[in-house]
């Protein structure tokens, strides 16, 4: 090559680094930055002040397991691990914690210290968040069953507390299989908008005192006097985040789901029709000093954004959503491109009632709280926000459609830490290495629903399913009575793909899989899984299990270098194609059948383990390629 060739070489290969490393983050990603940089170590609300078990940091790291679950880097998850590490012993004490001081803010960060349970395993997290759910048992109640805010704040229920205490103990409920406990939960968002809520407007006063003793308390209804723009954002967060764990027959999900509707109705007639944010005192916007205030609003973001998202709220919200989450971005956040940070403005410090010196809840004084610059709680309200409408250009492709997942032919049980029996392995709700909790993440990012297929299929319960996905079916070293493929089930999923669904199999090496009679299935697709295992690893030497995808792949369009180990190879005949090969050797295959797809692969491959980040190292482009699958399955499925 020539002098004058290789010069412009060079400059073409500077531009496009350039322009690579000029790609700004997500906002997401950005304030999370900002988060990494002021609190390294452990987490101290001011200079000089030692590290404290708050809830302002289980608000942030709720938000980083959000951006993890995004990109699958490890950076995210590590940083809430070790910001929970400082506090949680071997043993599950949580240092600083003191469960007789019947603080509901402390139960906040259980949710935190499930998610680590749930990755990692370690009894010691599940040890901590159970010291939480006891606190909930005796914590001191209102005469009809609702949790006192503190123990210093009698007979007074809070829109806060409902964040604080009911969307760990529902995930705490769910895990545990406390099924009467959701009742309880209920509960606890039923009696707040009855005693709350202002049947003009439709808002929440910020809090109800049962004794009607306080001073800011009205004489007939207990209530406070004023809408706190961020207690209705704890409030409404809250309901969102509690019907993920809410069971659908519950007879008060309906409820709760009405309570979200009325309480949204209400926040679309106070949001700034100017700015779309929304304001300290959220119905006096003409009051003299009152101003937009950006955790409340992020916190109405997240909440409308992620409720039309799962179908609470009508499609209508997510355009109010979108207004408020222009206007953060606008008048809130100061990017720092250079740094790839961003920074927070207009959070107020905090705002309460009672107290010394005693805050009586008027106008006058949520205006005199300060307002600071990156406060915790508004960060992580806003990383919240964020995540959820930057997933808003993906939804398109799966929107409307439903993903299964067999729990049929890959049946396997074992116990959990509460003695429980559960099905796991290759599982949705699994967050576990072998769970497919973060590919289920993935496809509602795109706007798909995910479900899951007990029984043997039909026509009927296949019907509604776009994307149907069978994952290494079971031998009896697996599940004493495994269920096994046969010919009417072979006769069932060949007329699904017909009629245009997309059938995905992920089976396994031939030791530790079920081949013989699953190869009923294959074969009617021109396919057949080899009794063999190829890219065997020992120990962590990954590039045993390297797989180099070609360029202009038909269906990984972003990966190009992925990890796949210990597999069983394809026989590939019409009308099945072979669409990745390693050394001679069919690794994955697509069949074209009437309207509809299969794409086959001898491996479970794209579980949590291989794309969560925390074991491949990050040349392995695993998350990559679950993305560009998901893409590529949702774009072809046709019902």
């Amino acid at each position: 090559m020539k002098v004058k060739q290789l010069i412009a070489l060079s400059i073409l290969l500077l531009l496009v680094h350039l322009n690579v490393s000029a790609q700004p983050k997500p906002l997401s990603q950005q304030m999370a930055a900002t988060v990494m940089e002021m609190w390294k170590d452990s987490f101290s609300l001011g200079a000089g002040k030692p590290a404290k078990w708050s809830y302002d940091q289980g608000v942030i790291l709720k938000g980083f397991e959000g951006i993890w679950k995004k990109t699958g880097d490890p950076l995210y998850f590590n940083y809430i691990q070790k910001s929970m590490d400082f506090y949680v012993d071997d043993n599950g004490n949580i240092k600083g914690y003191r469960p007789t001081e019947y603080n509901i803010d402390h139960v906040n960060n259980g949710k935190i210290l499930l998610l680590l349970y749930r990755v990692t395993g370690k009894e010691k997290y599940w040890k901590a968040a159970t010291k939480l759910r006891d606190q909930l048992r005796s914590h001191p109640r209102t005469s009809e069953g609702g949790f006192w805010h503190k123990e210093v704040y009698p007979s007074q229920m809070w829109l806060d507390g409902l964040y604080m205490g009911t969307p760990f103990y529902a995930e705490y409920a769910y895990l545990s299989k406390e099924d009467t406990a959701f009742n309880d939960i209920a509960k606890q968002f039923i009696l707040m908008e009855k005693h709350a809520r202002d049947p003009k407007t439709g808002l929440l006063y910020h809090g109800w005192d049962e004794s009607k003793q306080q001073k800011w308390a009205n004489k007939e209804t207990g209530t406070s006097p004023n809408f706190w723009g961020r207690s209705l954002g704890w409030y409404a967060m809250a309901l969102v985040d509690v019907l993920d764990y809410m069971p659908a027959q519950h007879p008060q999900r309906k409820e709760l789901i009405a309570i979200l509707n009325r309480l949204s109705e209400a926040l679309v007639k106070v949001q700034d029709p100017k700015t779309g944010t929304w304001y300290q005192v959220v119905d006096k916007r003409d009051f003299k000093g009152n101003y937009p205030e950006a955790s409340a609003t992020s916190m109405f973001v997240y909440a409308l954004a992620k409720g039309t998202r799962k179908g609470y709220l009508p499609i209508k919200f997510i355009d109010v959503a979108r207004k408020g989450y222009k206007g953060i971005t606008q008048i809130f956040i100061k990017a720092d491109t250079a740094n790839q940070t961003a920074n927070l403005m207009g959070t107020v410090m905090v705002s309460g009632l009672g107290g010394n010196p005693y805050r009586d809840g008027s106008v006058e004084y949520y205006l005199r709280e300060p307002v600071i610059v990156n406060d915790p709680k508004g960060m992580g309200a806003f990383i919240l926000a964020a995540n959820e409408m930057e997933m808003q250009s993906t939804f398109p492709v799966g929107k409307g459609k439903v993903v299964l997942l067999d729990n049929f032919f890959n049946n396997e049980t074992k116990k959990d830490a509460t003695g429980n029996i559960i099905s796991w392995h290759y599982t949705w709700d699994e967050m576990a290495n072998g769970g497919f909790s973060l590919l289920g993440n993935i496809f509602e990012q795109h706007g798909a629903t995910t479900a899951t297929l007990k029984n043997a299929p039909t026509a009927s319960n296949l019907s509604k399913a776009a994307v149907f996905i069978i994952v290494d079916p079971d031998s009896q070293k697996e599940t004493p009575q495994p269920n096994y493929m046969n010919a009417k089930y072979a006769d069932v999923l060949y007329k699904y793909v017909q009629n245009g669904g997309v059938l995905a199999l992920f089976t396994n090496d031939s030791s530790n899989t079920e081949l013989k009679n699953f190869n009923i299935l294959a074969d009617k697709f021109g396919l057949r899984f080899n009794y063999d295992g190829k890219n065997m690893v020992q120990n962590n030497q990954f590039e045993q299990g390297l797989v180099n995808i070609p360029a202009n792949h038909s269906i990984f369009k972003t990966a190009k270098k992925v990890f796949i180990k210990e597999l069983s190879t394809l026989q590939v005949k019409k009308p099945a194609t072979a669409v990745l090969t390693k050394d001679g050797d069919n690794i994955i295959a697509v069949a074209k059948v009437g309207k509809g797809t299969v794409f086959a692969v001898g491996d479970p491959w794209l579980y949590n383990e291989y794309i969560d980040g925390r074991k491949l190292p990050l040349e392995y482009e695993n998350y990559k390629a679950s993305v560009d699958l998901v893409k590529w399955l949702l774009q072809n499925a046709k019902k």
